[in-house]
């Protein structure tokens, strides 16, 4: 019986916590959970086809929201954890950016494609 009543105290507690699920400081950030899916969802697709200003905002938007979340009362820890995998899976679809661009600029077979236009710009 006493387990039982810790297991209630601590549900209850949840229930009416100033950020528990009564609240938009709860709703807010477990809808905010599809830009993660999204983001990772995205990790399938060609990194020549993902926007930079997109990815960096939303990067911005998970590091702002992150610091943000840890300096309200009471600390919405729901709100950081999202924003921790929002700006993780920025940084990360940064770096596919950030390498592709890379890879374009040091690869030959960039410079080949750019003599064969130009020899057939002349003609």
């Amino acid at each position: 019986m006493a387990a039982n009543a810790v297991v209630s105290s601590k549900f209850q507690r949840f229930i009416n916590h100033p950020a528990g699920p009564k609240t938009v400081h709860f709703w807010a950030p477990v809808m905010k959970w599809g830009l993660v899916i999204a983001g990772i969802s995205d990790l399938k697709r060609p990194p020549e086809s993902l926007s930079v200003s997109q990815t960096s905002a939303l990067t911005a938007t998970g590091l702002i929201w992150s610091r943000y979340s840890t300096q309200i009362i009471p600390i919405n820890y729901t709100l950081l954890s999202v924003n921790i995998f929002v700006a993780g899976t920025g940084l990360t679809q940064m770096y596919r950016i950030w390498n592709y661009r890379r890879s374009l600029k040091s690869s030959p077979a960039s410079s080949n494609e750019t003599s064969v236009v130009k020899s057939t710009d002349l003609s």
